[in-house]
């Protein structure tokens, strides 16, 4: 019997299930961030230049991009529980053994597989919020989950200095052991079992995605960081030749890895353009402001990392509350207005003045975090319930993928920008992250007309 003939699993079993879900999607979320603020001290120990040492970030994001729709794939044929459990544990056990690492190779490696086991764990953990929760809670359960996430990865470079500054970089990965290992013994006992679709996995599309996905970031990274402009057309080249053959093997299929099914549901399609726009102006501005408030306001690193605190907080407060919304109103409108409040906080930004107050600076930030925070919960929650409940892998496998696309693209756009006018860089690219998140407001509006034609 399906989980789908259930309304939610029962209480008191919910709220650990809720717990392995968070704690999962924590470390998952942190360990994407955390290692960019160790890397001069991993490159220092491990006697490696800095430019090798950026592997260390990359190889965790591939194994990441190029394993989410196939592993939530793999969620709809075995069932999301499965994959979320090995997930964790490979995720566990891989960051074990980046904390025994005493060379490049080993860490990278071991970064790998635990980008692998990252993606087992976001890649369905949005499928499993589904069915975890009774249908009317649905909306607060993704609110939840969405703080969660945007949390964590506005928290990885604090957590990352408070660690640095107690232990040595391996710690960095050591202390998701015991958390992993304690996340991974309640999961059996409380994810729900949800129905198995009959489908084969396709292991050729597989194939495809991984070469489509990982060719297209690391065409976008390239342009932004001035690699050789003949190697990033021959990137992207190829993500867009291996991306039109997977989409066309794709539409032939009952149950497709890459959901152009889903696609084809205006609502869904919509959102996921939202969320890419959005997470492309979040990615702008988390990288340009810390340029911002050290360079251009001489702020010091703990004055840095308190300014941009607010943005973090508020998204925790707003997010629950807007996905409790999500339950009762249309999430066009309330994304909608999220993005024009994100936007008007990131022009203001754009626009402080020379010598500006910690609080001038405060609301400014704590109101980019009020936006995302009103749009993120009730458009994760637009995607998932757009989806059949038999497709609700794909929806979570896509609802990832995108912010991954729009995160990666916002901080190609900093590097691109800083390059080309590196004395109005913060400026320009405050600027820009305010028309992604106006333009993202605008297709978020589009979604009304969507749900009265439909």
């Amino acid at each position: 019997m399906g989980q789908e003939s259930a309304d939610g699993v029962p209480l008191p079993q919910r709220y650990f299930a809720i717990l392995t879900i968070a704690l999962g999607l924590t470390m998952a979320v942190l360990d994407g961030a955390i290692a960019n603020v160790a890397l001069p001290t991993i490159a220092r120990e491990l006697h490696v230049d800095a430019a090798a040492s950026i592997w260390v970030v990359n190889a965790y994001q591939l194994a990441v991009t190029i394993s989410l729709l196939p592993l939530a794939s793999l969620g709809e044929i075995v069932g999301y529980r499965r994959v979320y459990q090995y997930g964790l544990l490979v995720f566990t056990l891989a960051s074990f053994g980046c904390a025994l690492s005493h060379t490049l190779t080993a860490l990278t490696l071991a970064r790998i597989l635990q980008g692998f086991g990252a993606a087992g764990v976001m890649s369905v953990n949005t499928a499993l919020v589904r069915f975890i929760y009774p249908r009317r809670l649905v909306g607060a359960g993704i609110g939840l989950n969405a703080m969660v996430g945007s949390v964590s990865s506005a928290v990885g470079p604090s957590v990352a200095a408070a660690i640095l500054s107690l232990g040595t970089w391996e710690w960095l990965f050591a202390v998701n052991v015991p958390i992993g290992l304690f996340a991974f013994s309640i999961a059996a006992r409380t994810l729900p079992a949800t129905t198995r679709s009959p489908h084969p996995f396709d292991s050729v599309s597989a194939g495809l995605n991984a070469l489509a996905f990982g060719l297209l970031i690391f065409g976008i990274d390239g342009l932004g960081h001035g690699q050789d402009h003949l190697v990033v057309a021959g990137e992207l080249t190829g993500a867009v030749v291996f991306g039109t053959l997977l989409v066309l093997r794709q539409l032939s299929r009952s149950f497709p890895l890459l959901p152009v099914d889903l696609l084809r549901i205006p609502l869904f399609a919509l959102s996921v353009a939202t969320s890419i726009c959005s997470f492309a102006a979040q990615g702008l501005a988390y990288v340009s402001l810390p340029f911002l408030f050290q360079n251009g306001l001489g702020r010091s690193q703990v004055a840095t990392g308190l300014l941009m605190t607010p943005w973090p907080l508020t998204v925790a407060v707003i997010a629950p509350v807007a996905g409790r919304l999500s339950d009762r109103y249309p999430a066009g409108v309330l994304g909608g207005i999220g993005l024009l409040a994100m936007a008007a906080g990131l022009a203001a930004l754009a626009l402080l003045p020379a010598h500006p107050g910690n609080l001038d600076i405060i609301w400014r930030t704590a109101l980019c975090g009020a936006g995302f925070g009103f749009f993120n919960a009730p458009n994760n929650r637009a995607m998932i319930t757009a989806a059949p409940p038999e497709r609700s892998g794909g929806a979570s496998g896509m609802l990832a993928t995108a912010r991954l696309l729009g995160q990666t693209t916002g901080a190609a756009l900093v590097a691109l920008v800083f390059g080309l006018a590196p004395s109005l860089g913060t400026t320009l690219t405050l600027a820009l992250a305010a028309c992604f998140s106006a333009g993202a407001a605008v297709v978020s509006f589009l979604r009304l007309a969507s749900v009265v034609a439909g």
